[in-house]
C-alpha cells in the first residue's frame, strides 16, 4: 500500500515512519508548518528542518503553513494530504499518535473524508518501551523544546540516551509527565535514523529559557555522510 506519513521530524513521527517502511511502501512525506507555536495539532520547534530531515531520508515532502488557528488549522492538514493523494497516488496516512485522541480523531476523520486509510503504528505503545527501543535502534534524538517543570534548561539539546530515558522515567513517576512529551511537557528533533541516508550536522543554533520553558532553534544545519 502506497502511504503518506505526517511528519514533523521530531521522534515520534520519524520512529512511525520506520514502522511503516517494515510493511508497506512509504511514498512522501506531508508536514505542516504552523506559525503558532501553541498549536493544538503540530510540533513546532524546528519544523523548519523538514526539508532537509526529507533529503536526508530520500523521500520527496509535501509542505503546507498554518496559522495554527485551533480547528481551522485542520483543513489546512486537510488540503496537504488531498495534494498527496493527488501527487503521489496515496493511500493511506500514518501518523505518530501515542496517546493523544484529540490528534488521533481528527486526522482519521480527514481520512475518512478523503478515502484514505489511517495507520498509527505507535497507538496505545508502552511509551518507555517505545523510547528504549529508539536508543537501542540508535536513533539520534536530542531535546529541542521544553515546556514544564520540572525539565531544566540542560535539557535542551539533550540527546535522548539510556541515562535520559532512565530520567523521564523518574520524572513520570515523580511529577506524572508523559515520558514520550506528547502532553506538551518536551519536543524533539531527530538528526539521523537507520532509514536516514545522512545525517543532519547541526553547524548554529540558539537557546531560549525561562522558567521551565524554552527552545533549543536550529540555525543552521547540513548533511553530512553516516
Amino acid at each position: 500500500m502506497r502511504l503518506g506519513v505526517l511528519f514533523s521530524g521530531g521522534k515520534d513521527s520519524c520512529y512511525a515512519l520506520y514502522k511503516a517502511m517494515e510493511k508497506e511502501q512509504v511514498v512522501c512525506l506531508i508536514s505542516v508548518l504552523s506559525e503558532n507555536k501553541e498549536s493544538y495539532m503540530f510540533h513546532t520547534p524546528n519544523i523548519h528542518l523538514v526539508r532537509l530531515q526529507a533529503k536526508a531520508i530520500g523521500l520527496p515532502i509535501i509542505e503546507v503553513t498554518t496559522k495554527g488557528k485551533k480547528e481551522k488549522e485542520l483543513l489546512d492538514l486537510k488540503d496537504a494530504i488531498f495534494k498527496a493523494k493527488n501527487t503521489y497516488k496515496i493511500e493511506g496516512i500514518v501518523s505518530g499518535a501515542i496517546a493523544s485522541v484529540y490528534q488521533a480523531t481528527r486526522i482519521q476523520k480527514i481520512c475518512n473524508e478523503l478515502g484514505l486509510w489511517c495507520f498509527n503504528p505507535l497507538w496505545q505503545k508502552n511509551q518507555l518501551e517505545l523510547l528504549d527501543e529508539i536508543v537501542r535502534l540508535k536513533f539520534k534524538v536530542i531535546v529541542s523544546g521544553i515546556f514544564a517543570y520540572p525539565f531544566t534548561e540542560e535539557w535542551l539539546g539533550r540527546m535522548i540516551d539510556k541515562n535520559s530515558v532512565k530520567e523521564l522515567e523518574m520524572l513520570y513517576r515523580s511529577h506524572k509527565i508523559n515520558p514520550c512529551g506528547e502532553g506538551g511537557e518536551f519536543e524533539t528533533t531527530v538528526l539521523d535514523a537507520p532509514f536516514f541516508e545522512k545525517e543532519v550536522l547541526i553547524k548554529d543554533y540558539s537557546l531560549c529559557y525561562t522558567r521551565y520553558s524554552g527552545t533549543l532553534s536550529i540555525n543552521n544545519a547540513v548533511l553530512v555522510k553516516k
